[in-house]
């Protein structure tokens, strides 16, 4: 049972919470029940509050996101794939390249060492980056501050980009209907993909599982996915709530001489992206939203929820972000050591 200080604590973040994303989503902001419990979450971090979701609730919460995923973008994502391979190539291939830059300009400027700089600048799922760093001799901490500093950046610039450049104000309705039948459905596929998922060591798994084998059964019209919107609202504030309390006074004193170097490699690339984002509009038929969504530097969770609540265009989103993360997981290692042997003087943690 929690201390019943814990539990103020809880309240007062669920009522903080509660108004930040009352009033984000009266201005229209996509995503708002991500965008204000991560808000409150940060700022009840940082103040010391000693808070941490569950990491079951966070991995719950990923499943959900997976089947909407599934939901909204069935097997368009592999037809995207298909007819746009070499420019998400691309696309996937700059994204990758930058973090790596970024990683390297660290290392050469002492402000982080080389494999942890490598590890905390790749543009890939968050919670899966952190946990190979630290299988690779990465400092677990300083690599998940890196990147939850990017999840956030991101979060809060794709999220003013949707607003500002798309008409939102109905996203957020989840008035469809559902039946019990098709929500129990819905979580055995959420289970059963998370578990397949694991099984086949695939990245991200409470994610990716649930979202793969949710659109299959979709597609073929073999499960009706079925998500009230207190489902989903739940989801959202926990993925909120996990990345901002990720950021704790402690983490932040023992990095603050990092802090400038991180947000300035943050800013950068996210301006990059921003860049290849308006190229790709003239290459492709699609609008500068969806690209900048693709483009984003992570998390897949967090893109997936801004590119439904601003109607962007998913498949297209996701799977530029799909497909990156698999390859930021599979050349991470790599990097991790070209990075590593590239500067004078460090030498390359330790490999499992």
């Amino acid at each position: 049972m929690p201390e019943p200080r814990t539990l103020l604590r809880w309240t007062a973040l669920l009522a903080v919470s509660a108004a930040l994303a009352y009033g984000l989503s009266r201005a229209h902001f996509p995503a708002a029940l991500l965008l204000g419990p991560m808000l409150a979450a940060i700022v009840f971090g940082v103040r010391g509050a000693g808070l941490a979701l569950p990491r079951p609730l966070f991995l719950a919460a990923q499943a959900v996101i997976g089947c909407l995923v599934a939901r909204s973008a069935t097997t368009e994502i592999a037809a995207t794939l298909r007819e746009d391979g070499l420019i998400i190539l691309a696309v996937v291939g700059v994204t990758v390249l930058a973090g790596a830059l970024t990683g390297l300009a660290l290392t050469r400027l002492r402000v982080l060492p080389g494999t942890t700089a490598a590890w905390g600048s790749s543009p890939g799922g968050a919670a899966a980056m952190v946990a190979m760093a630290e299988d690779y001799g990465a400092d677990p901490r300083l690599v998940a501050f890196m990147q939850y500093v990017r999840v956030a950046a991101v979060v809060l610039s794709a999220s003013l980009a949707a607003r500002l450049l798309a008409d939102v104000s109905g996203a957020a309705a989840s008035g469809e209907t559902w039946s019990w039948a098709g929500l129990a459905a819905t979580f055995a596929v959420a289970v059963a993909g998370f578990g397949l998922a694991a099984l086949l060591r695939l990245p991200s798994a409470p994610l990716i599982g649930p979202m793969l084998l949710g659109a299959l059964l979709h597609a073929t019209g073999l499960l009706d996915i079925a998500l009230p919107g207190a489902v989903l609202d739940a989801a959202y504030a926990a993925v909120g709530w996990y990345v901002g309390l990720r950021f704790n006074r402690r983490t932040l004193d023992e990095t603050l001489h990092a802090l400038p170097g991180v947000l300035t490699a943050t800013a950068g690339i996210i301006l990059l992206c921003g860049v290849w984002a308006w190229a790709l509009t003239h290459w492709l038929p699609i609008d500068f939203l969806t690209a900048f969504l693709a483009t984003s530097p992570g998390g897949l969770d967090s893109v997936a929820i801004i590119a439904v609540g601003s109607r962007a265009d998913v498949s297209f989103v996701l799977a530029v972000q799909t497909l990156r993360l698999f390859v930021v997981l599979a050349i991470g290692p790599i990097l991790a050591k070209w990075i590593a042997r590239a500067v004078p003087g460090e030498t390359p943690e330790k490999t499992p």
